[in-house]
Parts: structure tokens; C-alpha cells; sequence
């Protein structure tokens, strides 16, 4: 196994010269600028799902209402802690977070799709989680080694959208098959 050296003397050097940019370094091999535009796609996406979750939590009725109602708050509650992740990780590097409501849906990769019952409810719900696991996935393998940490930010992010993916197909499985029924004849 090869011996771990670094260029401690000009590491040190490039510290001092470059202090107004924070964490970034030149070890962020990644476009900075593009980076930042990505995760504010992310941070769309995170507040357009919070917005539905709740939306969902708050129009949510009917005889099995209640234990997927705990879900929406859950999955909304979380969907915020990600988009105060992704914010936070922007700040870092050098970006701005833009909260602007009025390009949210437009650059959200999940749409705003509110539902018509419980069901189309949850269904509506688990299309976006889908969505997002498979552009985040692919973020990851973008940004590879490049830039780790916001890497690993997307990860970790990634691994609860694949749980919240599996609570919905669970509810949806759970759901009685009248239920299921009455919302195929609907549509």
C-alpha cells in the first residue's frame, strides 16, 4: 500500500491565499457555478415535495386516513430537514439559495401534482419520490469524486427518498382492495 503524502508546505500556502472562499479549495475539482445550479434544482424539489406532503397531510380523509396522514407530516417534515441541507450546502459553496416561488415548479424535477383521493394521494406522491431517486442517482455518479461532500449531501438525501418510495408502496399495499377499486373506477 502506497504511503499517504501530501504537500502540507503549499497546502498551507493556497489557505492563506484564498480565505474569502470559505470551504471551497482546490481539492472541489467540480464546476462550482454549475454544482450550485443543480443543488438549487434539488433544493426545488424538496420544497415543491414539502408543499404537496403537506398538502396531502391537510386534505387526507376518509376511513384510512389516518396512518397515511402521519406519513405526509413525516415524509414533509423531512423533505424540509433536505432542502435546509441542500441550502446550507449552497451557502458553502459560495452559492445563493433561491427560494423564489415563483420558478420553484419550474426548476422542481418532481411536479406539484396534489391528488384527488387518498390514493391518487399517495400515488401522486410516490411518482415524485421515484423521480427524485433516479436524478439524484444520477447527481451522485455526476459529481463522483469531484466533489464529495456535496456528493454525500445527495446521498444522504437519496437513501430517505428510497425509504419514503417503500412506506408508500407499503401504504398503497395495505390499502384494502375496495379502496384500490373505487379509485381505478374513478380515474
Amino acid at each position: 500500500m502506497d504511503n499517504f503524502v501530501s504537500d502540507i508546505k503549499n497546502i498551507r500556502k493556497r489557505a492563506r491565499q484564498h480565505i474569502s472562499d470559505g470551504a471551497v479549495t482546490v481539492a472541489n475539482k467540480a464546476d462550482r457555478d454549475q454544482v450550485v445550479k443543480v443543488l438549487n434544482e434539488v433544493l426545488a424539489t424538496e420544497i415543491v415535495c414539502n408543499l404537496r406532503y403537506r398538502r396531502h397531510y391537510y386534505m387526507a380523509d376518509g376511513l384510512y386516513s389516518e396512518s397515511v396522514k402521519a406519513e405526509f407530516l413525516q415524509h414533509a417534515q423531512e423533505e424540509q430537514q433536505h432542502a435546509d441541507a441542500v441550502a446550507t450546502r449552497i451557502v458553502q459553496l459560495n452559492g445563493a439559495p433561491d427560494f423564489n416561488p415563483v420558478s420553484l415548479s419550474s426548476r422542481s424535477h418532481a411536479e406539484y401534482s396534489e391528488g384527488k383521493d387518498l390514493v391518487s394521494m399517495i400515488e401522486e406522491d410516490l411518482v415524485a419520490e421515484r423521480i427524485a431517486i433516479e436524478t439524484y442517482s444520477e447527481i451522485v455518479r455526476w459529481l463522483a469524486d469531484r466533489d464529495p461532500t456535496t456528493r454525500r449531501v445527495i446521498e444522504q438525501i437519496l437513501e430517505k427518498e428510497e425509504e419514503h418510495a417503500e412506506d408508500l408502496a407499503s401504504l398503497i399495499a395495505r390499502l384494502p382492495a375496495e379502496k384500490k377499486a373505487t379509485h381505478a373506477a374513478a380515474e
